[in-house]
């Protein structure tokens, strides 16, 4: 016969209200109490249930997380970290994929999380200013990584500061001609991550009095085929180019892989940087802008659960460092012109 809670208070001679505060880790539960009913429950090989633990809580230690698509690189990596601090606090992960402007729409009109969760977070979810109210004002705690907004906290990077930073970098190395293999600039989605890289770009750029032209810039879509096509691109129209920054390092790659085609040397001939911190960039010597996803999404889960205990959050948005790993994908220009001559 499968023992109860009634069994292990009467095991540990104490009420059925302690055993549940103390199988559930709360405090003013003495220690030598707690280890009583331990030690009973240990004994009467007691499991508990779940369910039954939540509605005591009067939680349903679940969280909702929602997210463009699991299946790109950087929002897997913010998801592990989402998930270990979540799985460690004993909260499961309810997933929400919202991959286009009709799927956000269906998501804003249902509201399929109400009574399933104790809080969201949003993972690089933009929402315009009246939906985030809605949002915001139904009671739910909220936390959003990348886009966010004003009515409930949020955790970013400075994506319009990377990019500058990686675009400075080359232009201390000494080239002039910093070409720019960017995402999509006017997505359906309304995310403004290739806005910001590409207005750092520009902007490191006009600072050093060189005219961002419309001819050093190639659009993509973040992923290795993509890189791979606007490098080939920028080659056709602006032949003369020795450095190129790729908004991920995923179009880094696929712009190596066209210019390994086209027998043109990395760095010899062109510079390439990245953006993301891939793990394949330390294999292929790739520099690039690095940014700590597991840390935004670690961040993210730590903030919900604490606004789910009542705690109110503050000091928002908060922005995690990017930071700049060089290796051998740079070196300062040595044969200008020389891309030139070998394609066509």
């Amino acid at each position: 016969m499968t023992a109860s809670i009634s069994d292990v208070a009467a095991r540990a001679g104490v009420s059925v209200a302690t055993v549940s505060r103390a199988l559930r880790g709360l405090p003013n539960v003495a220690e030598r109490t707690r280890d009583r009913v331990l030690a009973a429950a240990a004994e009467l090989d007691y499991v508990v249930n779940p369910n039954a633990s939540r509605l005591a809580a009067g939680h349903n230690l679940t969280v909702g997380v929602v997210l463009p698509h699991t299946t790109g690189w950087y929002f897997q990596h913010v998801l592990s970290g989402v998930q270990a601090v979540l799985h460690a606090q004993g909260y499961d992960m309810l997933l929400y994929t919202l991959p286009d402007p009709e799927a956000r729409e269906r998501f804003l009109a249902l509201l399929p999380f109400r009574k399933r969760v104790d809080g969201l977070v949003l993972i690089d979810i933009p929402l315009t200013d009246v939906e985030q109210r809605l949002l915001a004002g139904l009671g739910t705690p909220l936390v959003a990584v990348g886009e966010g907004g004003p009515h409930f906290p949020h955790i970013e990077v400075d994506n319009t500061h990377g990019a500058q930073l990686a675009t400075e970098f080359l232009l201390d190395l000494g080239h002039r001609r910093v070409g720019l293999i960017s995402g999509p600039l006017d997505d359906p989605m309304r995310f403004r991550v290739a806005n910001d890289r590409w207005a750092g770009w520009a902007a490191a750029l006009e600072a050093r009095g060189i005219d961002p032209d419309g001819d050093w810039v190639a659009i993509g879509d973040f992923r290795m085929e993509h890189g791979l096509r606007a490098m080939a691109h920028l080659l056709a129209r602006a032949p003369g180019l020795t450095a190129v920054l790729c908004m991920s390092d995923e179009m880094a790659i696929g712009a190596m892989r066209l210019l390994s085609e086209q027998r043109i040397g990395v760095p010899e001939d062109i510079s390439v940087v990245g953006f993301d911190g891939h793990e394949i960039g330390a294999y292929i010597g790739l520099t690039t802008v690095a940014q700590p996803m597991e840390v935004l999404g670690a961040g993210a889960a730590d903030v919900l659960l604490a606004a789910i205990r009542g705690q109110r959050p503050t000091g928002f948005p908060r922005v995690v460092p990017l930071a700049l790993v060089v290796r051998e994908t740079t070196a300062p220009p040595v044969r200008t012109g020389l891309a030139a001559r070998r394609i066509g």
